[in-house]
């Protein structure tokens, strides 16, 4: 039936099709001025709900957009260095403490200017304090004061633990009172826990911020409904704030507005009222027009007159608009779509037709001409692109011709200098070839732990070489772990750390231990030394772990660590520790994998 309608508009043209959307235009204008005398009460009555439909929705965005900016003030807030560093260690000096508590106290009221026009919020900073560490700072919170407050076991509010259990969470809620020592004055609060962003764990405290229903009561006194009441309650109908001054009561909603009703705006209309709820049940609120109906059916003759005036201004407007779009529009759009039907991609684009407005079809045909325009440099560089790809493909080539010349030249003299009796040397220019062809690994970012372990013995047999040392090496390798992945040039760093900083002067009294194993599904690799030097490992920790280390303490074991995070996930890494008699163990945690071809 729809496919029988449709089809005969589509075949007229685009001037037809104008008549047609006049009639359109019009039709229900006069229908309704026909149908209007009987039916205006209805029609009223539905056209001002869905105007305060659109209102309400207006108004709920500027009440959430005013409770954003508080969470964005709280973000701010909590993200703050000094509040972050507040702890109950008791590890502190009191003048310490003092400062903290002053500086957060200037920054909380930095936040509370706006208290000075009387229409201003409260930022406070509810603290947990078992032990009396912050002993010199009131308890006594107010609703009108911002501040810092700290409480123990038997002075804690109520509603503290709900907050901490929300874990970050903000919300408002209504509070009959601050804590069991504060005044009795009731208030909307806007409340979200500070958690501890830096150790990652724990609770600070709570921040509270009073007086919200100033800040949300003027948003909702700019509205102005003819004898309307607006409240913004939680879904159990309590008043958190209205233009009534009837905040913490329960209002009654007429059936039909229960709190298990959908997301979005809902109209009832009943014999005395208009209720307009907008329930928004991820932030717990609806937002609640009560409009009498006798307010509105007092305009109700006035609105059949307006009507009428309104049929005959639509028409006149509308043929006026017709006629306008009839000049203005067929003549360019049809040049236009002469263009279009023309052009093909990469021929020349004549230039742009010069209309004397600025209008929507002076734009579209504006930009259909420089979209082709573009449309012609994209293909232009496309074919440059492919060109110079090409170039680096060649290029990249040329580059690896570059290492194999390398290990066939080292080869080259390796077997001139085991020729001329060179020994020694030959063997440390062999180790040298196999540093580098491994730590090449034709490009591979993983190579196996049989790879690895290669390249660590090259280098320490170079070593070797290179100084005379006459330490000890065992290798302690399962067959099993031998095909796992390992990013390359992972344990050679840390076998350098080990003879530098454990074996290098102990002569053959040192000793290396080179162990890996198959642990469930993990790979543990350890390197041991016997060497006799003190070693920091918390300082090695936190060259590890920190997210902002010294640059002084070296970044050698810190990448590898990284590297490991980043190809296998932070469960995953290396750490250091004591060695049973004496020592250093270096242990790298892998996953047990597959060699990738």
């Amino acid at each position: 039936m729809l496919s029988m309608l449709i089809k005969p508009i589509v075949k007229l043209n685009v001037k037809q099709q104008l008549i047609l959307l006049f009639l359109i235009m019009i039709s229900p204008i006069l229908i309704l001025n026909s149908y209007g005398n009987y039916k205006a009460e209805e029609i009223l009555k539905r056209h001002v709900t869905n105007a305060y439909v659109e209102l309400n929705k207006q108004n709920f965005a500027i009440i959430n957009r005013d409770i954003d900016t508080v969470n964005k003030i709280t973000t701010t807030v909590i993200q703050n260095p000094i509040l972050q560093q507040l702890n109950m260690s008791g590890d502190d000096p009191v003048l310490e403490r003092v400062e903290r508590y002053e500086t957060i106290e200037k920054l909380l009221g930095s936040y509370s200017q706006g208290a000075e026009r009387g229409d201003g919020i409260y930022y406070s900073l509810y603290v947990y304090d078992p032990d009396n560490y912050y002993f010199f700072a009131p308890n006594f919170p107010q609703v009108k004061k911002a501040g810092v407050y700290f409480f123990s076991k038997g002075e804690m509010p109520y509603w503290f633990e709900q907050v901490v259990q929300q874990k970050g969470h903000g919300y408002l809620m209504f509070t009959e009172k601050l804590s069991p020592q504060a005044e009795d004055l009731k208030t909307l609060t806007y409340v979200r826990a500070v958690n501890n962003i830096y150790r990652g764990a724990g609770t600070i405290g709570v921040l509270v911020v009073t007086k919200m229903e100033s800040k949300i009561g003027e948003s909702l006194k700019s509205i102005s409904l003819p004898d309307g009441e607006i409240y913004l309650t939680d879904m159990n109908n309590r008043v958190l704030a209205s233009t009534t001054n009837s905040t913490g009561e329960v209002i009654a909603l007429p059936e039909g507005s229960e709190a298990g009703d959908p997301e979005g705006t809902e109209d009832i209309i009943t014999d005395d009222f208009i209720y307009v709820v907008n329930n928004n049940h991820a932030f717990e609120q609806k937002l609640v027009y009560k409009v009498p109906v006798k307010a509105l059916l007092q305009q109700q003759n006035e609105m059949k007159r307006v009507i009428q005036y309104i049929t005959v201004a639509y028409a006149l407007f509308g043929l006026i608009i017709i006629t306008y779009f009839w000049r203005s529009l067929m003549t360019p759009l049809q040049k236009l779509a002469f263009f279009v039907r023309k052009y093909e991609p990469g021929n020349r684009v004549p230039e742009t037709p010069r209309r004397g407005s600025n209008d929507e079809v002076s734009v579209l045909i504006a930009s259909t001409y420089d979209m082709a325009r573009r449309l012609n440099s994209l293909i232009m560089y496309k074919y440059q692109m492919e060109i110079k790809q090409k170039e680096a493909q060649l290029q990249l080539l040329y580059q690896q011709i570059n290492p194999h010349l390398l290990y066939n030249t080292l080869e080259s003299i390796y077997w001139k200098s085991s020729l001329e009796g060179n020994v020694e040397s030959a063997e440390m220019i062999k180790e040298l070839s196999k540093l580098m062809k491994i730590s090449l690994s034709r490009g591979r970012e993983l190579i196996t732990l049989e790879e690895e372990l290669e390249h660590a013995s090259a280098y320490i047999k170079l070593q070797q070489h290179r100084y005379d040392y006459v330490f000890a090496v065992i290798w302690n390798i399962a067959p099993e772990t031998k095909s796992n992945l390992i990013p390359k040039i992972t344990l050679q760093p840390l076998i350098e750390n080990a003879i530098i900083h454990g074996v290098k002067n102990m002569d053959e009294d040192g000793e290396i231990i080179i162990t890996s194993v198959l642990q469930n599904d993990r790979i543990l690799i350890t390197i041991e030394d016997n060497g006799y030097k003190q070693v920091d490992y918390k300082a090695i920790d936190h060259v590890l772990n920190d997210e902002s280390p010294n640059p002084a303490s070296g970044y050698g074991i810190r990448n590898i660590n990284q590297r490991v995070h980043l190809h296998f996930g932070p469960d995953y890494g290396i750490s250091y520790g004591p060695r049973t008699g004496g020592g250093t163990v270096v242990t790298v945690t892998l996953p047990k994998s597959e060699t990738i071809e």
